[in-house]
């Protein structure tokens, strides 16, 4: 079994908000990176212990935030956004994709940290239906015949993939307690709200 695992910063328990986290020069980016390699180490063990050969680490947070000190050593690890979409996802490269990390998409509520690429966005849609971040690669990785199979992130962001992925595994870690969606505020007091 060959496995791409997409990661992301925001879902990450203990990740609180974007002022402080989840870049280069913000206090806890340092703990940010220490927090979610955990969780991406915890998932490669437990797939490695289920029969997986290889494991890819794609690092989906835009600055990076995977520490690479602290990175199972089992991995190859692809930071940087790739010159095109999917991000190193190929066509029989892979048998299994898997998440973690993740937030919900725009104008979801309870969501701790909700938002597609960034706070701009309002809803990014497929044939009517809206999609975050993770419904993006999910969908491009159906389109390559690899099978999703886990989603780790936040409780909203583990209902979001649980209701776009048929028998998908999720795991939350964090969950957020703010019901508006966002689209009710305009981009300056939507970014204020994910600040708190």
């Amino acid at each position: 079994m060959r496995i791409y695992l997409m990661t992301d910063l925001e879902g990450v328990a203990g990740v609180r908000n974007f002022e402080e986290w989840t870049g280069p020069g913000k206090p806890y980016y340092a703990l940010a990176q220490k927090l979610l390699t955990r969780e991406v180490n915890a998932a490669i063990d437990g797939f490695f212990a289920g029969g997986t050969e290889f494991v890819l680490v794609e690092d989906g947070h835009g600055p990076g935030a995977t520490d690479i000190t602290r990175l199972d050593p089992r991995v190859e690890l692809l930071r940087g956004w790739a010159d095109r979409w999917p991000l190193g996802l190929e066509e029989g490269d892979f048998d299994f994709l898997a998440c973690v990390g993740q937030h919900a998409m725009s104008r979801t509520p309870l969501s701790n940290m909700a938002h597609t690429q960034g706070c701009s966005y309002l809803e990014l849609s497929v044939n009517g239906n809206a999609i975050g971040e993770f419904g993006q690669i999910a969908m491009c990785a159906t389109e390559l015949g690899v099978r999703t199979i886990f989603a780790a992130g936040e409780l909203a962001f583990a209902d979001e993939a649980a209701a776009l992925v048929p028998a998908i595994e999720t795991v939350w870690g964090k969950r957020g307690n703010k019901p508006g969606r966002g689209d009710e505020c305009t981009e300056e007091q939507l970014a204020e709200l994910l600040v708190d």
